[in-house]
């Protein structure tokens, strides 16, 4: 009898690596299992035979999405000729939706049954389109807890799986050497920096954040400002950028979570980042700035109350949000400074960030997902 066959598709780096986590427990379960797929190094490294490197069409934009039209077409054909020849037992879907749901419509041609894992946002805009997402599926895979609903009441079979970074967000050393390490005391006040890992989002909140810094540091000259550099970003353009500004910030490439465990509060942008913030219960607050015009259609579109992820997850504004006009080093060093030193405040703010790690799930989310896989081909 021959093995399991999967397909895996992964379109961008996120996708690749949450793939890769779940791949790795899929082994463990059954070592013989055959997985083939669209990917990147990861995945490679998992085992996954790739087929079609997907960090050519990791593109976001639609600018960059017609520059590389003609690999997304190459890699939509590659797939579809892959799924006609070895006709996989179950194709596993991973975000990407605009590409996936093109490849789930094949599949399901083809007879073959599909798992999309990381559900669209469906919750947050263009939530009819929930119905054609249910046509193409045969079962969704959700990290979010409150996304269950949504297709539990569209007739969808779903599986709440949990998020991947309650495994991944953890400190193995103590916070007095993370800070002696960064040249920070014990006794210091340490505020966090933290404008995103995206060109668009340094350009946009990099200022703002150094005009707060600059403003905090006029009130209180004892203050300390730690800002984390992704690989992503040249982190020597932004070391010059901070020095120009005249605030004297620590700018780091150390890890993440390690930087995130030596502030004492935090201002960042509204990615998944927040949820990595509240996972380590750093008090927090969330800033958003688009063009005018960008943030007019965007309010016409979503259909929720909250931008930043940390309150989505929570359902509640547990963290203030400032958007727009709102984001400015006023507001920004105000709110700051009552994480910092408002005691029943900054109580009431880490209780709502433990409600944020409560709806992501207990852990294991990578292991249930390969399980959730194997009962779908058993």
């Amino acid at each position: 009898m021959q093995p399991p066959h999967v397909m895996i598709l992964a379109g961008e780096a996120s996708g690749d690596a949450h793939a890769a986590e779940f791949v790795e427990q899929l082994k463990l379960l059954q070592p013989d299992i055959r997985l083939s797929g669209m990917g990147s190094q990861q995945m490679q490294r998992a085992g996954v035979d790739v087929f079609f490197d997907s960090s050519i069409i990791a593109v976001v934009g639609l600018v960059e999405v017609l520059r590389h039209w003609g690999d997304i077409k190459k890699a939509m054909a590659i797939v579809k000729q892959r799924l006609e020849q070895t006709r996989p037992d179950l194709l596993v879907l991973v975000d990407y939706p605009e590409f996936n749901l093109k490849m789930a419509r094949h599949a399901r041609e083809l007879g073959i049954k599909v798992l999309f894992y990381i559900s669209p946002q469906v919750w947050a805009w263009r939530p009819g389109r929930i119905h054609k997402i249910g046509s193409l599926i045969d079962h969704m895979a959700v990290i979010f807890g409150f996304e269950q609903r949504y297709y539990e009441d569209a007739g969808i079979p779903v599986s709440f799986v949990g998020h991947p970074l309650v495994d991944k967000v953890k400190i193995d050393t103590d916070k007095e050497s993370l800070r002696a390490k960064l040249g920070l005391s014990s006794s210091d006040r340490v505020v966090g920096l933290f404008p995103g890992s995206r060109h668009s989002e340094i350009s946009r909140l990099l200022p703002l954040m150094l005009d707060t810094a600059r403003l905090m540091r006029e009130r209180d000259p004892r203050l300390r400002f730690l800002l984390p550099v992704a690989s992503t970003l040249d982190y020597d353009q932004i070391s010059r950028q901070c020095a120009d500004a005249g605030v004297d910030i620590i700018v780091s490439q150390d890890d993440i979570y390690d930087v995130i465990s030596c502030c004492d509060a935090i201002t960042s942008c509204s990615g998944t980042v927040t949820l990595e913030i509240a996972l380590l219960g750093v008090p927090m607050c969330i800033v958003y700035k688009i063009s005018g015009l960008s943030y007019s259609i965007m309010k016409r579109l979503i259909t929720i109350p909250h931008i930043g992820l940390a309150n989505i997850v929570a359902d509640d504004a547990v963290v203030r949000e400032f958007l727009q006009q709102q984001a400015n080093p006023a507001s920004l060093s105000a709110e700051l400074f009552e994480l910092l030193e408002n005691t029943d405040y900054r109580a009431e703010v880490k209780s709502g960030l433990e409600r944020v790690r409560a709806n992501l799930g207990a852990g294991d989310g990578a292991r249930n997902m390969a399980q959730l896989v194997l009962s779908l081909i058993e």
